[in-house]
């Protein structure tokens, strides 16, 4: 009966099928119902903004005088307005397509960069130690001390004024053309705006990234991978950045939500990306000077951002939530 029992449980065990981490972060992710949710709502934002130029009735800046402040569902000339026009007769459903195509563009763009600097400079910081370490940390507690808005609108008045302050390669505005569906000229707005912004928002990853490899340098597999003779820059970015990036995937999911917001302030403020090219904020700004007769206007802009900033915070919480080692189930 013994040796039966064991074998009915040997059996049993081996039936068990082990779960891989990504499907334990999947399973932990799909219990937060709010992330769920905000994860169908951002893809389906992507989705319209990819296909804009197939879904929009209208261009982006085209222009009916006849048709000013044409009211939402409103036919003319046998063409539907689902959103109503503007003041100058554009299109508001076609704008608001093509604007998130490029607020979305710039925000991720902006994210990734950010992102990308503050992992290299703290795995460099906490990697080494010492002087590197005061030099680098120093200099970013001195940066977080500035006021981020009054920079950023110093920063991005100075290039928005004198684009070629910063030389942008010529391939560069003419992939990110494409992808945003503006002539290269117009794109440069664009990578000038994610510059600004990438500029300063690398600083908390930074942070975090450096105490992620505080608490790895002196791990086991560091110290294996040391006496097999790797370089350090081999167990930086193969070994301990890798094994840091948990923290760093929710702080970006996060960042988006600032980022979209922060594109929209400076558009807003007239120092982002400037009209005719659509953007959130640029067009949230055009409805301040009507917004009292027509007050329906500054939801149409308003809305997306509001979704986004909100969505990109649930899926922030959601991830967090998910990759916390300290979670079993």
């Amino acid at each position: 009966m013994a040796t039966k029992a064991a074998t009915v449980s040997s059996e049993s065990m081996r039936t068990v099928k082990e779960e891989t981490p990504f499907a334990i972060v999947m399973r932990r992710f799909r219990k937060h119902h709010l992330a769920m949710v905000s994860l169908g709502v951002m893809i389906f934002i992507f989705v319209i903004s990819v296909f804009a130029q197939q879904i929009a009735p209208f261009e982006p800046d085209e222009v009916d005088v006849n048709a000013r402040f044409v009211a939402p569902g409103t036919t003319v000339d046998g063409k539907l307005h689902l959103l109503g026009t503007d003041n100058i007769g554009r299109d508001y459903f076609s704008r608001l397509l093509y604007a998130g195509r490029i607020s979305l563009t710039v925000a991720v763009l902006s994210v990734l960069v950010s992102e990308l600097i503050g992992i290299i400079v703290g795995s460099i910081a906490g990697f080494y130690g010492g002087w590197i370490d005061s030099v680098l940390m120093r200099f970013v507690e001195f940066l977080l001390t500035i006021p981020s808005l009054p920079l950023l609108l110093i920063v991005s008045s100075m290039l928005i004024r004198n684009p070629d302050l910063i030389p942008i390669p010529d391939a560069v505005l003419n992939v990110l053309g494409k992808v945003m569906l503006l002539r290269p000229s117009d794109a440069r707005q664009a990578v000038l705006i994610v510059i600004v912004l990438a500029g300063l928002g690398w600083l908390t990853s930074a942070q975090l990234m450096r105490g992620m490899i505080l608490t790895l340098r002196e791990q086991t597999f560091v110290e294996a991978a040391r006496s097999l003779g790797a370089s350090n820059t081999r167990i930086i970015f193969v070994h301990m950045i890798p094994n840091a990036l948990a923290p760093i995937i929710v702080d970006a999911s996060l960042a988006l939500a600032g980022y979209i917001v922060a594109e929209a302030s400076l558009s807003f403020l007239g120092f982002g990306i400037q009209d005719p090219i659509p953007t959130w904020g640029n067009m949230l700004s055009a409805t301040q000077t009507y917004m009292y007769d027509r007050p329906w206007l500054p939801l149409i802009p308003g809305l997306p951002i509001f979704l986004c900033s909100l969505a990109f915070n649930y899926i922030g919480d959601g991830l967090r939530d998910a990759l916390d080692p300290r979670l079993k189930q």
